[in-house]
């Protein structure tokens, strides 16, 4: 077995279009493989996506994130040389979290310095972006900018288009990048990036893990940029968790049912929002929460999520959840077995 640190994940296992798109049609978004660990006996089996209705019972909970993606990449420029804006978050204060990467004439980017302070970015359509500051000390991929656009949302709807890496064959409609249970808030926010992990759900298979007795938990955390050579933890980000779904993960977790998150943007919501014994309370604002094998999770048993680059961040999350020695074994098996990587990828599930 490889030890986590030392797996290599080759190119070719890069999921570079949609799965509807790889079958020519054949399959839909739920047509992807599902690569199940169990920790309390280490096993590794292989389903089809498909099979998710069986691997539950009823009484679980299924948590997943609202949060609709964004069109959050907009050409620019800067002086003479062209940029690609990645809109990150928008701030309390009315500014901008933003990323700054220059295009590589294949229609993706590549990382370049952030900044410099006080130099105008022009945008579409006469509008103007003022980088000012790093968004934090220990790094400068990310900066906190002030845009002259008066209606921050319409503008990215007008002349943006979501964000992709080089990954990716070609660009996707937005559609592509929205899960079934994305919704628009009432402020017009979003992701900078698809909350992924839901992306095989379609409404055949709630509707069948409905009948099952599964239930569903709603909650928000609007992602920003995470860079795809980047590795950095994650930022502060908006999240709300209301009191239905508090209610509904506490009852689950009293009867014996087990709270399984769609995604770790699904995990850092509800964490961010227990207490020490895994009671949930309804809660909203900002999270900086890391969630680390040292902090563990308090009210998550189970992880549904993509498949992240061994060195990610977000690694140590699936680590909390499902111990070092089982995620090696999965991480193990979808190398061996080809399983694909990425926000278009194969998906994981973690259970107790």
């Amino acid at each position: 077995m490889t030890a986590l640190g030392a797996l290599r994940v080759p190119e070719e296992l890069a999921a570079r279009v949609p799965v509807e798109q790889r079958s020519g049609g054949a399959s839909g978004r739920d047509g992807v493989r599902l690569l199940v660990g169990r920790r309390a006996g280490g096993e590794v089996a292989h389903h089809a996506f498909g099979d998710l209705p069986e691997l539950l019972r009823a009484g679980d909970v299924l948590v997943v994130n609202t949060s609709r993606t964004l069109p959050a990449a907009v050409d620019a420029t800067l002086g003479e040389a062209p940029v690609v804006v990645h809109f990150s978050g928008l701030l309390d204060d009315g500014r901008w979290v933003v990323e700054l990467r220059t295009p590589d004439g294949r229609g993706t980017t590549r990382p370049r310095a952030g900044g410099p302070a006080g130099v105008a970015v022009a945008l579409p359509g006469g509008e103007r972006l003022v980088p000012q500051e790093p968004l934090s000390p220990c790094g400068e991929r990310l900066w906190v900018a002030r845009a002259s656009v008066a209606d921050a949302m319409a503008f990215l709807h007008r002349h943006g288009r979501p964000i992709r890496y080089a990954y990716t064959e070609r660009d996707q409609p937005a559609a592509a990048y929205r899960t079934v249970f994305s919704v628009p808030s009432d402020d017009g926010l979003g992701s900078a990036e698809m909350p992924s992990a839901a992306r095989p759900f379609t409404t055949g298979l709630v509707t069948a893990l409905v009948s099952r007795g599964v239930q569903f938990a709603p909650v928000v955390l609007h992602t920003g940029v995470s860079s795809g050579e980047a590795h950095e933890p994650p930022y502060p980000e908006r999240f709300s968790v209301p009191e239905s779904t508090a209610w509904l993960v506490n009852t689950a977790r009293a009867g014996g049912g087990r709270v399984v998150a769609v995604g770790t943007t699904a995990v850092r919501a509800l964490e961010t929002a227990a207490d020490a014994r895994g009671r949930v309370a309804a809660a909203g604002g900002w999270t900086d929460l890391v969630v680390t094998p040292e902090r563990g999770v308090r009210a998550v048993d189970g992880l549904l999520t993509g498949l992240h680059d061994p060195a990610a961040s977000h690694v140590l999350m699936l680590e909390a959840v499902a111990g070092r020695q089982l995620l090696e074994r999965v991480y193990d098996a979808a190398v061996g077995a080809g399983y694909l990587w990425h926000e278009f990828g194969d998906v994981n599930l973690l259970l107790p």
